[in-house]
């Protein structure tokens, strides 16, 4: 009775902290700048035209946050053979709007199956090395780039990888910088992962929030987690690693997932899946977390969407977007 009493008593002190920690003092109607994460080879998977597409974010939404992948199997989809002609566009395109770039690096980015190392590849290490060195060269000097993100979510075992190596996770950060003066974020998962290991290797920490998800055991649910967990979880880091360093949402959901890509079921099914009154209490919950920056997961979809009949997603985000810019 005695150890079961003082595990109860250790319970109950544990669920307090966390309480205190999430105390809440963020203002929802506070200015937030609002991002979004690009990838074209999903765009084209969608059945859309690529660039239309990404010029529509730049000029129809008006984002002014922007993340995109030097996505390594289309940069260097040959042994020493470099195409960077869509990657310098999509640069192009964004500092000719004044949009800042989180631009990626590594061989595991955003966007299934994560881990996009080119087929060619025998030594991970080497070569992961040589086309990160020569990606930031590249761009060390483009006024779009504002932070440069290495390898997405390092520390979280989901999709189709190769063995996690920490010590070549930390050679990719110590290149980058010793290469360029911009931050580095390294990222991780919200509700899965402990943040720790990424925030102290990081400038800027990003952590990705997901409400609605889908296992293949229990199928679609939604997360019990009310956004004090996040509040508390960041104060606990910072107390970890002994730093107050910026801390953002990279990846806000605001897509279905399913067991299936969206370009594989049907427009009905994906309305159903994530309704667009769900984005909302999404984006409502997230404004609660306290976060300054949030990039949302989605914008690909919200294009096809509009270009099916549904421009609801599409307008929703546009207004919020400037409702935004004009605090």
């Amino acid at each position: 009775m005695k150890k079961r009493y003082i595990f109860l008593v250790i319970i109950v002190l544990l669920v307090a902290g966390l309480f205190f920690l999430g105390r809440s003092s963020a203002n929802p109607d506070r200015k937030i700048n609002w991002g979004v994460t690009f990838e074209k080879d999903f765009a084209k998977k969608l059945g859309l035209n690529w660039q239309q597409a990404y010029l529509s974010v730049l000029d129809g939404l008006k984002i002014k946050k922007i993340r995109i992948a030097a996505r390594w199997s289309e940069i260097e989809p040959a042994e020493n053979d470099f195409n960077y002609a869509d990657l310098d566009w999509q640069l192009n395109e964004a500092a000719k709007r004044k949009t800042d770039v989180i631009l990626a690096v590594g061989y595991r980015l955003p966007r299934w199956p994560e881990c996009h190392n080119p087929s060619w590849v025998k030594e991970l290490r080497p070569a992961v090395l040589a086309y990160i060195e020569k990606t930031v060269r590249r761009y060390k000097d483009n006024p779009a780039v504002s932070v440069w993100q290495v390898e997405n979510e390092p520390f979280l075992p989901f999709g189709e990888c190769p063995p996690f190596d920490v010590s070549l996770l930390d050679e990719e950060i110590a290149l980058v910088k010793k290469l360029d003066s911009r931050p580095v974020v390294v990222t991780d998962s919200g509700e899965l992962s402990i943040w720790v290991r990424a925030a102290k290797r990081a400038d800027i920490f990003g952590t990705t929030m997901y409400r609605w998800v889908w296992n293949e055991l229990v199928g679609s649910y939604e997360y019990p987690i009310p956004p004090a967990f996040f509040r508390a979880k960041e104060r606990l880091t910072k107390l970890f690693i002994g730093s107050s360093k910026p801390f953002i949402v990279i990846e806000l959901q605001a897509e279905p997932w399913t067991h299936k890509q969206i370009y594989e079921i049907s427009v009905d099914e994906q309305l159903k899946l994530m309704p667009l009154s769900e984005v909302v209490e999404t984006i409502n919950y997230a404004k609660l977390t306290g976060f300054s920056d949030y990039y949302l997961w989605g914008v690909e979809w919200w294009y096809y969407l509009k270009q099916n009949g549904h421009p609801e997603y599409w307008n929703y985000i546009g207004n919020l977007v400037e409702a935004n810019s004009l605090k």
